[in-house]
């Protein structure tokens, strides 16, 4: 009987041990399978797609020199070119133009490129550049100010065409960088009444294959001339047509658009914070107080400066503009080369403020800043006109008064319409002016340090250097140049620049690809872009 039982146990055990290595064996065959899938799937390569999805509201036309739709000129980028373009750090680059000179104060010889082919097959010559200014010189048209001082373009061959001007205009050559029209395609047209789904012709790394009231399709175009250096993986641009820029944001946050740019400062409100990248655009929007140089107190450097060290331009930016604008120290302080950081403001202090007025002989009496000069006294105050139209700027006028009352300057704001302010404007007849203007993409400081400038400002030096500038073409000496021009902006304080917009690149986390932005053109190295999926 023992022996039978421990056959039985040995029978159950053997029987058991092989059940466990079958387990054990398949056990590990599964694991290894699951293995091998979380490998593939981790080793798994993302899909490449090839297209860009875009928005676009309140579309007029694709016809750039007549549109006024700021999306329609962001887009036209892509689509036609122009003589001259402008960088990523807003150098001047060659684009149709192969070399340009200026042969005299009001003449410019430009050689331009004979291996350009317009999107229907036909050569890039000088007419179109020569129809192209004609055109602007006639119709209403946002790049008229590019033209207003040329008086002809002489065509000297096919590819050779000279400019001439009723008058110097310094760096006139930053002023080429309209899009070029096609003489052929556009002849007889009839440029005041443009029709909405005409489709274009242009010299661009893409062309326009379709418009209605729905979409803008954009394909690569395989003929470009530069395709040499550079060669996009986005082979098809589709731009909807929405009705608002609430229809735009929401199909950005749904995933159905990869880019969009806006210059609202409550966008988060639309599209919350996260699932998307942003890339800032410092705008060329500068506001600044320009102060009168003639002024009997004004013309007083101690006073500028302690009105400069009083002002607390992050309290304006945070009250005003919700924290959204920049700080800005210098007109060209937008992302030119030209600019150079080292220069910035002397900040807020007000008890410097103070100081600086003390060590000038002023004594602080009466609730007043006073001094006396040749037996007679002198009292600080301050008028500041500001046009009583533009709501922001009226904010900031109220932020400045109070911090220079804090220090004891008093403040009386001029409020005005538009036209008056306009008129002080004109006739300089203020003793300080809130003000501001759309900063050109050239460096041309003329509005602060010409002639005939908004401070009533002169000092020798600054309009020797801005006689030198035009001239010279060395790009470390011109750096040092308007190094210079900045440090006598902000050792004579003729002006306060206070702030500049700003607007906002925002794009999908699945678009790959070097993005910088400026406010000249958001697509700069697109050519490296590309969508993952």
């Amino acid at each position: 009987m023992k022996s039978n039982a421990f056959k039985y146990l040995f029978a159950i055990f053997v029987i058991a041990l092989i059940g466990f290595a079958v387990y054990k064996i398949y056990n590990d065959k599964e694991n290894e399978k699951n293995n091998n899938i979380v490998t593939e799937s981790k080793n798994e390569e993302p899909k490449i797609l090839n297209d860009l999805r875009m928005g676009i509201v309140e579309f007029d036309t694709m016809n750039p020199i007549l549109s006024k739709n700021k999306n329609v000129q962001e887009i036209s980028k892509l689509i036609f070119e122009s003589l001259l373009t402008i960088d990523e750090n807003y150098k001047l680059q060659n684009c149709l133009v192969k070399e340009w000179s200026k042969t005299e104060e009001t003449s410019y010889l430009l050689k331009l490129r004979d291996d350009v082919k317009w999107h229907d097959g036909s050569k890039f010559t000088a007419k179109d550049v020569q129809f192209t200014i004609d055109r602007l010189k006639e119709i209403p048209s946002i790049y008229a100010y590019n033209v207003q001082h040329v008086i002809g373009v002489e065509i000297i061959d096919d590819y050779t065409v000279k400019i001439n001007l009723d008058m110097p205009v310094q760096y006139f050559e930053y002023n080429l960088t309209f899009p070029i029209m096609s003489n052929s395609h556009y002849l007889g047209q009839d440029f005041s009444n443009s029709n909405i789904n005409v489709i274009p012709v242009a010299t661009g790394m893409y062309k326009v294959t379709n418009v209605d009231g729905t979409n803008i399709t954009l394909k690569k175009n395989q003929n470009w001339w530069n395709w040499k250096e550079k060669n996009t993986k986005i082979e098809t641009i589709t731009i909807s047509i929405y009705s608002s820029m609430g229809e735009i944001y929401n199909a950005f946050k749904i995933g159905n658009l990869d880019l969009v740019t806006t210059q609202s400062l409550n966008v988060e409100e639309y599209i919350g914070t996260i699932g998307f990248n942003s890339k800032e655009i410092k705008g060329r929007e500068h506001d600044f107080l320009a102060f009168n140089c003639n002024d009997n107190i004004l013309s007083r450097l101690e006073v500028r400066k302690a009105i400069d060290y009083a002002i607390d331009k992050n309290a304006i930016i945070s009250n005003v503009y919700s924290g959204k604008y920049y700080i800005s120290d210098f007109p060209l302080d937008y992302g030119s080369w030209l600019y150079s950081s080292e220069a910035g403001s002397i900040g807020f202090n007000p008890e410097q403020s103070k100081q600086i007025l003390i060590d000038n002989g002023w004594q602080y009496k009466n609730k007043v800043w006073q001094k006396t000069e040749n037996y007679r006294t002198i009292r600080l105050s301050l008028n500041i006109v500001v046009n009583s139209e533009n709501d922001k700027r009226v904010a900031v006028a109220n932020i400045i008064k109070s911090n220079l009352e804090t220090i004891g300057i008093n403040v009386k704001l001029i409020n005005v319409n538009g036209s008056t302010y306009y008129n002080y404007l004109q006739n300089k007849n203020y003793e300080s002016i809130l003000t501001g203007i759309n900063s050109s993409i050239s460096p041309n400081l003329t509005t602060f340090f010409g002639e005939n400038n908004l401070a009533n400002y002169y000092n020798d030096e600054s309009l020797r250097i801005m006689k030198e500038v035009s001239n010279i073409t060395e790009e470390n000496v011109l750096k040092e140049k308007y190094k210079r021009l900045s440090e006598i902006y902000k050792l004579d304080v003729p002006y306060i620049s206070l702030y500049n917009n700003r607007a906002t690149l925002l794009y999908s986390k699945n678009l790959m690809g070097d993005i910088k932005p400026n406010n000249f053109n958001i697509f700069y190295n697109i050519e490296n872009w590309y969508r993952e999926f």
